[in-house]
């Protein structure tokens, strides 16, 4: 298979933005720079809130990768909520089903699709019929991937937060264990896999290392919180290095 791809989730720059009604940091020079260095995609997840990412912010990102016609663009959210308006207008490579409440600080969980399976067929279909590949958002549990491809996902994300929780403890070894079996029973559905939340570069080889199959990893707050320190470009060579050692 070709490597994971990385995806760069620039909601954190939009974040900072907003702080001040002063324009910087600039959300398109964050993600230029970040193609420029190697960055497969862009994630945006723009909240109904719109406390970091902006309507206007979705538009001006899917204008600038049509610059970048090998690299892809992933907007997420909650269906449910705003996500299928910018699905219908933008038409992105991908965009990824989240189970958000409107006010949850963060994402926090998958989906349950005995739950929400239903509700959430039709709009899979329809933004597949616009030619935009489908990722749900879900714990790593591999009894849930087969569901994932009944309700007609592309892919699933892995939600990898309680890995990178785990990490460097006595834990870290059975949640690799519980991811790979995940991958693999998606793999096994006949779904792709992307990865991500609260992946770094500390924890993000081991994972590739371990769990088959990963199509493509989205960072965004750590990844940014490096840029602080190291700027940009540097940062997402850093990424792709670590994306590399998983390889070699």
């Amino acid at each position: 298979m070709n490597k994971t791809a990385l995806s760069v989730n620039v909601n954190l720059v939009a974040q900072v933005r907003n702080r001040r009604n002063l324009g910087f940091p600039s959300v398109m020079r964050a993600a230029q720079l970040c193609l420029q260095a190697g960055a497969h995609g862009i994630t945006v997840h723009p909240r109904p809130d719109q406390r970091h990412i902006r309507t206007h912010d979705v538009a001006d990102l899917a204008g600038l990768l049509t610059a970048w016609p090998d690299r892809e663009f992933n907007i997420e959210g909650n269906p449910f909520q705003n996500l299928m308006g910018f699905v219908r207008a933008q038409q992105p490579h991908q965009c990824t089903f989240v189970p958000d409440s409107e006010d949850q600080p963060t994402s926090d969980h998958g989906w349950d699709l005995a739950r929400d399976g239903d509700r959430l067929r039709p709009l899979i279909a329809e933004a597949r019929a616009l030619g935009v590949r489908v990722s749900l958002f879900m714990d790593a549990e591999p009894q849930a991937m087969a569901a994932a491809q009944g309700v007609g996902a592309d892919r699933v994300e892995l939600y990898t937060e309680p890995y990178a929780a785990a990490w460097g403890t006595a834990r870290q070894a059975g949640q690799l264990e519980r991811f790979a079996r995940a991958a693999q029973a998606a793999l096994d559905a006949g779904l792709e896999i992307n990865a991500g939340h609260d992946l770094n570069r500390n924890n993000l080889t081991t994972f590739l290392k371990q769990v088959p199959g990963v199509r493509e990893v989205s960072i965004g707050h750590a990844l940014m919180a490096d840029a602080l320190e190291l700027g940009y470009a540097a940062t997402v060579h850093e990424y792709l290095r670590c994306v590399e050692a998983a390889y070699a």
